[in-house]
This record gives structure tokens, C-alpha cells and sequence, in this order.
């Protein structure tokens, strides 16, 4: 694993690529926009395994869960990634617990190295040990903000007369220190992008001191910042089905309507936030 305390990846010929969806704050549309990254890469023909931290609400595995029932229900055949949860520990210690979280999380590493192309990880919405190792080991770390300064706040701190940014947040500082072991380790750095979930179509004040804060930040600690998913009711209605926007034209659209122009737009927004990732072995193979 790409960890200082992992040891280096040089040991591992078939590391698979990382990609980490990480936020400190919950209802950021986190599990869902790995859930669509997931069943993006899936329809490119890529292996993809999933592992999922938050092994209390579970809601990437629910997804895949749900999507594996209605397949069998419906005789469907979807692309299907292999799922994999990591409990926290409950050995009381903390340096136990810790040691054993590291091997827990190494454990699922190498169950789906040589197997898969990606990885996806869907980390819990606090600040955990396993959280911290998996940003650690990250190649490319995504982090879904809604488009207010409640979600910033986790980012920097910002003059609440002036919208200046001060300085960063708990969450960059982690990050920073996430890229740091991570340069010791195997001298690789992580691509880090901030993808902006819900973001209004209207112009608006706010949504013009948010864009400044980011262009900021992407010059100050090195974040890349994309739009990312709409508020849109459709990605909540597939959640059930285990479906994305994806699926849709295969498994006959939703409820059986078809593809509405809403749908197709929705999906081509899809589509941008993939690309947007830059993912280097999706630029190699367009290549």
C-alpha cells in the first residue's frame, strides 16, 4: 500500500488505482456520486472493486446491494463491481485498534489487487483512522461539496465581511498531511478534486463568492475544483434499484418510460464529471 506505514507499492505489480471520495460533512452526495463513478467505469469495460468505510450506514453497499436484487428480479445483466466493507475496530486501545484497522484495510486491499482496475472508497462523513489511511492511499481523491460556505467551511476559513479566504480548514489541513506521508512514501502525489454537487443554474451572489473561494484554494493548497452533480431528482429515484443514469438506456429507463430529455441531460452531466476526474489510465487509453 501507498502508505508510510504501509510500505511502498513498488512490491505490488498489479496495484490497482485508487479512487477515494472523501468529506468530513454528510449529505454531500458522497456514496452516490461513487456509485455513478463506479457504474461509469464499469460501462468502459474497467474491473472496478468497491470498498466501503462506513461500515455503520453502508450506503455504497446498499446501492450495489440494490443493484445486484433488481438484476436478479428483473433477469437484467448489469456490470457488477466486487464489494468489499471494512469494519471500524472495536478493540478498546487505540493503538490497537489502529493496528488493527491498518490490517483490516491492507487485508481488502490485496483481496481486490490483481483482480480489479479500480478501486473505488467511499470513506464515512467524520474523521476516522480508516478514513485517514484511505486518503493517504489515494491516487485521485474526490470530495463532493454542496455549493454553500456551510460545506466550505470544512475547506477554509473565510472573513465572514469580506469572503477572504484566511487559511485552511480541519479537512485541507488532513488532506495536506494525507499528500505529505503519502510524497514520503513512494514520492507520488495525489490528484485532489473538489467537485461542485448542486450547484444552481441561476447566477446568484453566492454561488460568485463560492466559485472565488475555490479559485483561491486551487492556487494556496493545489485542489482542482469541477461542477459536479445537479439536484436532480432522478439520481435519488435509482437509488432503490441499484440503477444509475447509465443503466438506463439498458434496463428499458426508468419504470419503463424511457429516456426523458431530462434524463439525457442529466446522464451527459455525467458524463463531464467523469471526464473532469482525469483519470490518467482513462487519458491513456483515449490516447
Amino acid at each position: 500500500m501507498p502508505d508510510s506505514e504501509m510500505g511502498s507499492s513498488s512490491a505490488m505489480p498489479d496495484r490497482p488505482f485508487l479512487i477515494v471520495l472523501g468529506n468530513e460533512k454528510g449529505g454531500s452526495g458522497k456514496s452516490t456520486t461513487a456509485m455513478h463513478i463506479v457504474v461509469s467505469l464499469l460501462a468502459e469495460g474497467y474491473k472496478v472493486g468497491t470498498i466501503d468505510l462506513d461500515a455503520r450506514q453502508k450506503s455504497l453497499t446498499r446501492y450495489i446491494e440494490n443493484r445486484r436484487a433488481y438484476c436478479a428480479a428483473n433477469s437484467l445483466s448489469l456490470p457488477m463491481p466486487t464489494e468489499l466493507v471494512v469494519p471500524r475496530s472495536e478493540l478498546r486501545s487505540a493503538d490497537a485498534a489502529e493496528a488493527d484497522e491498518k490490517s483490516r484495510f491492507e487485508q481488502a486491499y490485496l483481496q481486490l489487487a490483481g483482480k480489479v482496475d479500480v478501486i473505488v472508497v467511499d470513506c464515512p462523513g467524520s474523521d476516522t483512522f480508516l478514513s485517514r489511511l484511505a486518503h493517504t492511499a489515494a491516487d485521485t481523491l474526490v470530495t463532493p461539496v454542496n455549493d454553500s460556505f456551510v460545506d466550505l467551511d470544512l475547506l477554509a476559513r473565510v472573513d465572514p465581511e469580506t469572503y477572504a479566504v484566511q487559511g485552511p480548514s480541519l479537512y485541507a489541513e488532513m488532506v495536506w498531511k494525507a499528500r505529505q506521508r503519502r510524497a514520503m512514501a513512494d514520492g507520488k502525489s495525489i490528484d485532489w478534486v473538489v467537485l461542485r454537487n448542486r450547484v444552481g443554474s441561476l447566477h446568484a451572489k453566492n454561488k460568485e463568492r463560492v466559485e472565488a473561494v475555490l479559485s483561491d484554494l486551487s492556487k494556496r493548497i493545489g485542489v482542482r475544483y469541477v461542477p459536479g452533480l445537479g439536484e436532480r431528482v432522478v439520481y435519488r429515484e435509482l437509488f432503490p434499484k441499484g440503477l444509475t443514469l447509465i443503466d438506463l438506456k439498458a434496463s428499458g429507463g426508468l419504470d419503463g418510460q424511457g429516456m426523458s430529455m431530462s434524463h439525457v441531460a442529466a446522464r451527459q452531466e455525467l458524463r463531464a464529471l467523469v471526464n473532469a476526474l482525469e483519470l490518467p489510465f482513462r487519458q491513456a487509453k483515449v490516447d
